[in-house]
């Protein structure tokens, strides 16, 4: 039992687990393959290319994983960069996190949530911004009242979704085989040419539906045995999804023609049409519905842990720090991300900020990657995990996050150097923070 004032460790491995799995399955499995397909199409380009992004991600895993049973304390990637570089690049993570990255992703699936809610219940423009707002704060008031009801919301939640994958699997291969005229593992066609930009497009589209992995390690305060149970859940939950992932892939490009998968918005929706005829479409939206509600509750969950951190270094106001006497949440942490990513849906800003800021995710994760080298150099560190391939899986892995952050730099340069801007923008920020923190010290 935690004392009063400390958060409390309730997240054991199937819950640290199943908050990796529902944070990266949300909505993209079931709606958007078509970012993939159609610009790698063939069905072997395809399924090569979710291969290769859940290689990359279980590579991440791994990276982060050694870093979780190096440092326990809440904050996950913020610390870690803190640790290996200095505050300035872990203050630039977290005001990134804020502002854009995760309060933007927070927007971005509350929204997706409430434009599906919307195909099962005319809404209106409003109707869709109240919706989305609504349930970034009930899933904010369920993390303020407790990390384990969180945590076993979100295993719930998982769970069911993962039981909604396997019978979408199932169906589509015991019933697609009867469809008329279906085209079972049949690329597109035309000539296929697959270039290296063409892979590596798709490839970026695929990392962005792995997104969320890192944020297990946000709440090391309150999983039990963090140092070994973190780095379980990274490479356990990562594993789970890629097989899920390429399954859904393959039932896709089982039962529809791949340029159908290229062509659609909804291929999940266009699958179930397939398979049960009018109105599977609507079952599709109801597990989306599910599927997005699970990943909103883990990413509302894991973010004020990073909020938490620095306002416990002082990179932050020192309030915001404050852990609920009762309940034991960061609830101040909770309610202020509440409010931005609320603000963020109602003035639609989060679609600018997040697409804009995203792919700088990928930098950071890079030099992740170069600060793990770099701590196993420092004197005095225990870990409880050591990645395996070391240093080969860690600089490989940095090659490629820096290689999809250049090739998305290349491809929109205006978008994502303003992207990047807004993210340095952050500097002079700490500088005077830090400056104002070193005079309040020199005044005591």
């Amino acid at each position: 039992m935690s004392a009063p004032g400390e958060l409390r460790r309730a997240i054991a491995l199937p819950h640290a687990t199943a908050l990796v799995v529902g944070t990266i399955i949300g909505a993209s499995i079931f709606v958007q393959p078509s970012e993939i397909t159609s610009r790698v199409p063939s069905v072997a380009g395809v399924l090569l290319v979710w291969v290769a992004a859940g290689a990359l991600t279980l590579s991440g895993a791994l990276v982060t994983a050694e870093l979780a049973s190096t440092f326990s304390r809440s904050g996950g990637v913020y610390v870690y960069l803190t640790e290996a570089f200095g505050p300035p690049l872990g203050f630039l993570w977290g005001w990134a996190m804020f502002w854009s990255m995760h309060s933007g992703i927070i927007a971005a699936v509350a929204v997706i949530f409430a434009r599906y809610a919307g195909y099962l219940i005319p809404l209106g423009s409003a109707g869709t911004k109240a919706v989305a707002i609504g349930v970034i704060l009930l899933l904010s008031a369920v993390n303020y009242l407790g990390v384990k009801q969180g945590s076993r919301l979100q295993a719930l939640f998982t769970a069911g979704k993962l039981l909604a994958v396997a019978a979408i699997v199932v169906l589509g291969f015991a019933l697609g085989g009867r469809v008329e005229g279906g085209a079972h593992f049949v690329g597109s066609a035309g000539a296929v040419r697959l270039s290296a930009g063409d892979f590596l497009a798709g490839l970026s589209a695929g990392l962005f539906a792995f997104g969320g992995w890192h944020m297990v390690t946000y709440s090391s305060e309150e999983t039990t045995a963090p140092r070994t149970t973190i780095p379980r859940a990274l490479a356990l939950g990562t594993a789970i999804v890629t097989l899920a992932y390429l399954a859904m892939n393959a039932v896709y490009l089982y039962v529809l023609p791949l340029d159908t998968v290229a062509q659609s918005t909804r291929v999940a929706a266009e699958l179930a049409d397939t398979l049960l005829g009018t109105g599977g479409g609507n079952a599709i939206s109801a597990v989306v519905l599910f599927s997005t509600f699970g990943a909103l509750a883990g990413i509302i969950l894991t973010g004020p842990r990073v909020y938490l951190a620095m306002a416990r270094d002082g990179l932050l106001f020192r309030w915001l720090g404050g852990i609920h006497p009762r309940y034991q949440t960061p609830h101040r942490a909770i309610a202020l991300q509440a409010i931005w990513s609320s603000v963020l849906v109602a003035t639609g800003t989060f679609r600018a900020l997040f697409t804009r800021v995203v792919y700088t995710e990928w930098i950071f994760f890079g030099l992740l990657a170069i600060g793990l080298m770099l701590l196993r150099r420092r004197p005095g560190l225990v870990r409880d995990y050591s990645v395996w391939g070391y240093p080969v899986l860690p600089l490989v892995f940095a090659l490629a996050a820096f290689l999809v952050a250049v090739h998305e730099i290349a491809a929109n340069p205006v978008a994502t150097l303003s992207g990047l801007g807004l993210v340095l923008a952050g500097l002079p920020i700490y500088y005077l923070w830090a400056r104002k923190g070193l005079a309040l010290k020199a005044a005591e």
